[in-house]
């Protein structure tokens, strides 16, 4: 031992055991086998891809295809009817035991005669006679009317052009018409019709002018009939048609 070494202490040697980490693998996935399905047929294939089309079809058309909400037809049935919209006809009413007995008379000259159908086409008589007698339409008169009664008509006429006055009508509600009668007379079959009508005039003058020079407007009137109008027509004819024999005041 030398002099240096003197005084100090040995060296101290430290053994250190070696530290074994062990590092545990990561857990290894599963294997998943995998397979194919067998291919399906064409035919197959296609009969699935219909029915899901259909299946898809027919929950659009439960979704879509449904009427929803209130519809207009359902709204016009439960709406109030327009004042401008045209009433009905009315029914022809049905006819007593006298005037069925008068009918029986002249079915056995005339067979063919039909009272509903003869009681519609008086009641468009009337009204065209209407309308063409304030209008003054004297042509379109003519063929309806005998020609008494023609004459008495086209005074009428002659009197309103000669105040220079027009005038316009419109019915406020379809004319009612009964039958109270319908027999044969010598060669002629012979029907009176008795008419209810709610009518509604308007009068002007042809120079533009008002009819009424106090309040200078036209004079409008409304008002209510009840006439008996008789109709003939030749038995055995080939004309068919009936024309206004005569026009008298019925009571309402």
């Amino acid at each position: 031992m030398s002099h240096a070494s003197r005084g100090r202490a040995p060296p101290c040697f430290v053994l250190y055991e070696p530290l074994i980490v062990s590092v545990a693998r990561p857990a290894r996935a599963p294997t998943v086998r995998k397979f194919a399905l067998p291919a399906l047929p064409v035919q197959f294939q296609i009969v699935i891809f219909a029915v899901i089309a259909a299946f898809v079809l027919f929950q659009l058309y439960n979704v879509l295809g449904k009427k929803v909400g209130r519809q207009p037809q359902e709204d016009a049935k439960i709406a109030a009817p327009s004042p401008m919209a045209a009433p009905e006809t009315p029914k022809t009413p049905a006819l007593d035991a006298a005037t069925l007995a008068s009918i029986a008379g002249l079915k056995a000259r005339d067979p063919a005669f039909d009272p509903n159908r003869f009681i519609e086409g008086a009641r468009q008589a009337y009204e065209t006679i209407v309308r063409g007698y304030a209008a003054g339409d004297r042509a379109a008169l003519k063929p309806l009317l005998t020609p008494t009664v023609m004459d008495s008509f086209d005074a009428g006429i002659a009197a309103r052009e000669t105040r220079g006055e027009t005038e316009t009508v419109e019915f406020l509600f379809p004319p009612r018409a009964d039958l109270e009668g319908a027999t044969a007379q010598g060669d002629k079959a012979v029907a009176k019709v008795r008419f209810l009508a709610e009518l509604r005039s308007r009068v002007s003058k042809s120079s533009g002018e008002n009819a009424d020079p106090a309040t200078g407007e036209p004079v409008v009137e409304e008002r209510r009939t009840a006439e008996h109008w008789t109709f003939e027509r030749t038995l055995g004819a080939a004309d068919p048609n009936w024309v206004l024999a005569r026009v008298e005041p019925a009571n309402a």
